[in-house]
């Protein structure tokens, strides 16, 4: 740290560190429309407001809630779930109001601390290192206030405070550009595979008749770290298990999923399987060819979603894959499919692979600059290095 930086905590800086709280825990409901009400998911990673993830409560309930009313400038930090997501408060929002899983950082009304600068620093790499050595819980992770309110900071001077966050400002507008328009690139790769495949017509002919459809008979638990054969269950992983009871080709339909974001497997070889996978195979008819299958099942993912029932878990039922239709065209005409959906699908990934990769170093870059400028070493140089990496 340089000779001119003082070494302070959150606490030392604010006027208030506290939290929200639930509306239903003070007998509120969360309502249609009304007030905001920021959770955790309604701020994107790059401290922005998502507009469709603002909940609501009534006037009522938000005067209820005085100690997490929100102020224009208060920093909101995500103490549960998704650790250290920040973002400032804009008069846009307001009024609004949050629960217990941010923290809501209100400085105290000096020209010694920028807002801006402090944001920065919560993002920060030594920020992060503080927050690994602190978080509790297992299901969630989780900091406490007091936690919150001893995380240290390094405070320049003001003016170098002014240069670092100008620095910043600038660099991280050409980051987050080239985020968003590789997450685009993303997504359309995605949809070219998915509007073709959304797009296959033929006469329809319900699934019940072209397969016969069985379960695995294993527990989840039942694998094995070191076995020599391929074992299905409803995670997107594939397990391993030292026994098999299927030798054949299959397509595996995970039937059960916490939130109905269900999975579909082809295989052919010896394997087992958990009790609500399903395993489909093509019936003595040999109507439809197994990869087609394979990619009709893929298509019918999100309406299997819809249809699935249960309330903490849920499921698909043997009738509801049975009763699904699905295009049919002659066996030369799966084949032509077949080619042009594989191809297209290694593209995809191929693209995937790329674009994920260039996230990754991205986010990587901006980790490093961050670094540098709470240690001292940000240069003016710096979005000049920016903008060749990105071009890189």
């Amino acid at each position: 740290m340089k000779e001119n930086w003082k070494l302070t905590t959150i606490e030392a800086i604010s006027e208030v560190v506290t939290k929200g709280t639930t509306p239903t825990s003070v007998g509120f409901k969360f309502t249609e429309s009304g007030v905001n009400f920021v959770k955790v998911e309604t701020i994107t990673p790059n401290g922005q407001f998502l507009s469709s993830k603002f909940g609501y409560i009534d006037e009522d309930c938000h005067q209820s809630l005085k100690r997490s009313q929100l102020v224009s400038g208060d920093i909101l930090f995500s103490i549960a779930g998704a650790l250290g997501r920040t973002a400032r408060v804009t008069p846009e929002i307001l009024p609004a109001n949050t629960n217990q899983a941010l923290a809501i950082i209100r400085l105290k009304p000096s020209h010694k601390v920028m807002p801006e600068f402090i944001l920065r620093a919560l993002s920060s790499g030594m920020l992060i290192e503080q927050i690994e050595k602190q978080r509790g819980g297992v299901a969630q992770q989780n900091l406490s206030l007091a936690q919150v309110k001893n995380f240290q900071i390094p405070i320049p001077p003001l003016p170098e405070q002014k240069r670092i966050v100008a620095i910043l400002d600038e660099a991280f507008e050409g980051i987050d550009s080239a985020i968003a328009n590789t997450e685009k690139n993303l997504t359309n790769s995605r949809e070219l595979f998915e509007n073709y495949l959304q797009n296959l017509d033929a006469e329809k002919e319900s699934l019940g008749n072209l397969v016969d459809i069985r379960t695995g008979k294993l527990d989840a638990n039942a694998a094995t770290e070191d076995g020599q054969y391929p074992f299905f269950t409803c995670s997107r992983e594939i397990y391993k298990i030292d026994s098999f009871a299927f030798d054949c080709e299959a397509i595996l339909l995970a039937g059960n999923n916490a939130v109905g974001d269900f999975n579909v497997k082809h295989y052919k070889g010896q394997f087992n399987a958990y009790q609500r996978t399903y395993v489909i195979t093509v019936n003595t008819e040999k109507k439809i060819l197994y990869r087609y299958l394979y990619f009709q099942m893929l298509k019918s993912l999100k309406e299997f979603k819809l249809q699935s029932v249960g309330a903490g878990t849920k499921f698909l039922k043997l009738g509801m894959i049975q009763d699904l239709r699905i295009a049919l065209p002659t066996i030369e005409k799966q084949q032509e499919i077949i080619s042009t959906l594989d191809k297209l699908k290694a593209e995809t990934q191929r693209l995937e692979t790329i674009y994920r990769q260039k996230l990754a170093a991205l986010k990587e870059l901006k980790q490093s600059i961050l670094q540098k400028a709470f240690t001292g070493e940000l240069t003016a140089d710096t979005s000049k290095t920016v903008k060749e990496e990105i071009a890189a």
